[in-house]
């Protein structure tokens, strides 16, 4: 398997049968999910339901690093949490098949959130309290944590060393980059000892199905260490009173199930920050995947290069910024 092309030998077929092996009757319905980072699909039963598969990505994650997420996902189901969790299949969650890794989950419909209302706001703030309740019960062992060295620092080199920055914007971009490091260095260390536990990761509106009912939350791939506020700060949009309002309304709903650091405000921009960062070194390591040329074409062009720097220009001022106002 090439790494290069980790999905090139992923065909329908295959697909068809990986999962047929496991005693699914496929109707031959299938479909391509929005899914980058893995390959993920949505297949017809016989029986008219759908399943939903997801194949891993090849060496991203370790064996024991995709059952800790799988453990983690059943944990949060037994306590009557919104999660989509993996199938146990002929007693297990993850399956391989022709040296390709992949989980099957029931299909769940939706919207993404549009948190418009505080009734909504706090509702997300309560089922997310819960998830970190049981996050503080135990520990990851095999999950990576929130890093400013991986996230920030090696990234930025990372984008460096493979000659992505345009030649007329490298200096900048080093220079830039390295201020921002230094700047969440200093508000990790503001924000003092504050806590770390198992959450979600990449808690945004589109992992987050809305029904009638409430959330459901999908996709816990990026399930690591992390502070409380990472599953909160995605959420919000807008200016800063716009934020603090819908902050503030989050954590009325979230402080009822599991009680809120406030010191972790200095980290909302951190955050932030580093996941710019973070998001651009991950297109350039995926880019000989041919799946992201086609879906980031404008990851080649200077353009996209001017602006992403003033982005994270812009955050210096940012970062300098008092934490929101929550009083």
């Amino acid at each position: 398997m090439s790494l290069e092309a980790p999905y090139a030998n992923l065909d329908p077929n295959m697909v068809l049968k990986a999962v047929e092996e496991l005693g699914f009757r496929c109707d031959g319905r299938i479909l391509a999910l929005n899914s980058y980072e893995n390959r993920v699909y949505q297949l017809g039963i016989e029986d008219g339901a759908f399943v939903v598969v997801k194949f891993y990505r090849p060496e991203r994650w370790s064996d024991e690093g995709i059952i800790e997420e799988h453990l983690f996902s059943q944990e949060l189901v037994e306590h009557d949490l919104p999660i989509v969790a993996p199938l146990a299949v002929q007693g297990a969650t993850l399956h391989k098949h022709y040296g390709f890794r992949f989980a099957v989950f029931r299909r769940r419909g939706g919207r993404w959130p549009e948190l418009l209302e505080k009734e909504e706001r706090a509702l997300m703030g309560r089922f997310v309290g819960r998830i970190h309740s049981v996050g503080a019960t135990a520990s990851f062992q095999y999950r990576q944590d929130i890093s400013i060295q991986r996230m920030g620092q090696e990234a930025a080199e990372y984008v460096l060393q493979s000659d992505w920055v345009p030649p007329h914007l490298s200096t900048n971009y080093e220079l830039i980059t390295s201020q921002l490091i230094n700047m969440i260095s200093d508000l990790f260390n503001l924000a003092g000892d504050f806590r770390q536990t198992r959450i979600h990761g990449d808690c945004h509106p589109g992992n987050v199905l809305w029904t009638d009912n409430g959330p459901h939350f999908v996709d816990l791939d990026d399930c690591l260490t992390g502070p409380a506020v990472q599953d909160l700060w995605l959420f919000l949009s807008g200016n800063r009173e716009s934020q603090s309002s819908q902050l503030k309304d989050l954590l009325e709903g979230y402080n009822q199930f599991y009680d809120f650091d406030y010191r972790e405000l200095h980290l909302i921009e951190p955050l932030r920050t580093l996941r710019m960062i973070h998001y651009t070194a991950w297109i350039a390591r995926r880019w000989n995947d041919p799946a992201f040329p086609k879906a980031f074409p404008w990851f080649a062009e200077n353009k996209y290069w001017e602006e992403h720097i003033l982005a994270l220009k812009e955050q210096i001022a940012v970062l300098a910024e008092q934490p929101l106002d929550l009083v």
